[in-house]
């Protein structure tokens, strides 16, 4: 059973083509520059030569025939008729208050993630067109929503409620929806089972460290907090988001430098975070650390704000389930970054947390239990999957 999976953007689309049976990927690649000069497809089947097609690509229609071009090409194809794809599982950003779990594409769901173009208007339209461009390249095949926000559904309202007038909830949704929830899905799931506790009586904290970064609460497999918020803005220092601020900083800077709301957002969403804490050394934490090592004041002083930051996450969330069983760390940063992983850590030894140096050192984009054997709460490292979360989703609902 063969299960495509798309990730779509406004003008690009990732692809991954998964044997569902025993979760193996067939073939993967990217489209770049839909609707833009100098389109691009590269195709990379497993155990075979790339494949790589420069066209005009108008739309992502287009796009899609492509790329099942590719996976049927006589040389770089994987399958020998579009036939053999029982099902398509599309990344869709939004799916607001209306949906908190994945569901078969029809008309009505359509329509919600149409509703949701206002909350995430870089994504869901783009998420969209991806799921009309499969309908009409492949028509009568099922098309499953697997949502960001899905996972999160299960928050209670006093954790999504902002204290601002109701009225605006009731009206406009406005609220905490929370994001990389597939991640966190899998993510808190795979914790369960490496760490051995009982799936039915477990606390876990999720922390996906990446460029965009999020932390969640999960407590027996439901997410009950989680640190984004209506945006992807909300929460801990990102790559190049600000996380957290006083409102009052918007107004303050933007009657200083003359900006619009619209610039201000576009401020903390692009030029804060570690790049505009560090001064603008990087948004890459390979080259924070690099700065580090040698002794830049800034770039110290951002990593220790940083891991400041996810420990005090990590702490309120302990508060919020009355206790934890496993830390897990994932995502880019998560995965490879030991020197943050200790450091986020070194706060943490009240809670009985020993760190493994060694293990800890090791764990490079692997599973893996990086606490000695003795420690109260164990602390792991997990690699995320987002495409194979999406493949698991899909596989569940046409079954």
């Amino acid at each position: 059973m063969k299960i495509l999976v798309l990730n779509c953007g406004s003008s690009s689309l990732k692809y991954q083509l998964f044997n569902a049976e025993d979760e193996s990927v067939l073939a993967k690649g990217l489209v770049e520059r839909i609707g833009i000069e100098g389109s691009k497809l590269t195709h990379k089947p497993t155990g075979k030569d790339n494949l790589v097609i420069e066209q005009p690509m108008k739309d992502h229609e287009i796009a899609v025939k492509l790329v099942l071009d590719a996976l049927m090409d006589d040389n770089a194809g994987v399958i020998s008729d579009v036939s053999e794809i029982v099902a398509v599982g599309h990344r869709v950003v939004h799916g607001g208050q209306h949906y908190s779990d994945s569901i078969i594409v029809d008309e009505e769901a359509k329509k919600v993630i149409k509703e949701c173009f206002d909350f995430a208007p870089l994504h869901n339209p783009a998420n969209l067109i991806g799921v009309e461009a499969c309908e009409a390249a492949m028509p009568g095949v099922p098309n499953v929503a697997v949502f960001d926000t899905a996972f999160h559904g299960t928050m209670p309202a006093k954790a999504y409620m902002y204290a601002v007038p109701r009225e605006y909830y009731e009206k406009y949704g406005v609220r905490r929806y929370g994001f990389h929830g597939t991640s966190h899905s899998f993510v808190s799931k795979k914790t369960i089972e490496v760490a051995g506790l009982d799936k039915d009586n477990s606390k876990v904290v999720v922390c996906h460290l990446g460029n965009g970064a999020s932390i969640s609460a999960v407590v027996n497999g439901k997410c009950i907090d989680t640190s984004m918020g209506l945006t992807p803005l909300e929460g801990i220092i990102m790559g190049t988001r600000s996380g957290d601020v006083d409102p009052g900083v918007i107004e303050f800077i933007a009657g200083k430098e003359n900006k619009d709301i619209r610039g201000m957002i576009a401020m903390l969403n692009k030029e804060s975070g570690v790049y505009g804490l560090s001064g603008g050394i990087s948004s890459d934490f390979r080259d924070l650390k690099a700065a580090m090592d040698n002794g830049d004041e800034k770039a110290i002083e951002t990593i220790e704000a940083y891991t400041y930051k996810v420990a005090k996450y990590i702490g309120s969330y302990v508060a919020a389930m009355n206790g934890v069983d496993a830390i897990v760390f994932t995502a880019g940063v998560g995965e490879n970054s030991p020197y943050i992983r200790t450091m986020i850590c070194e706060y943490l030894g009240y809670l009985g947390i020993k760190l493994d140096e060694e293990a800890n050192a090791k764990a490079m984009g692997e599973e893996m239990i990086i606490t000695t054997a003795d420690s109260k709460v164990k602390v792991c490292t997990i690699p995320t999957n987002e495409e194979l979360a999406i493949v698991r989703e899909t596989v569940a609902l046409i079954k």
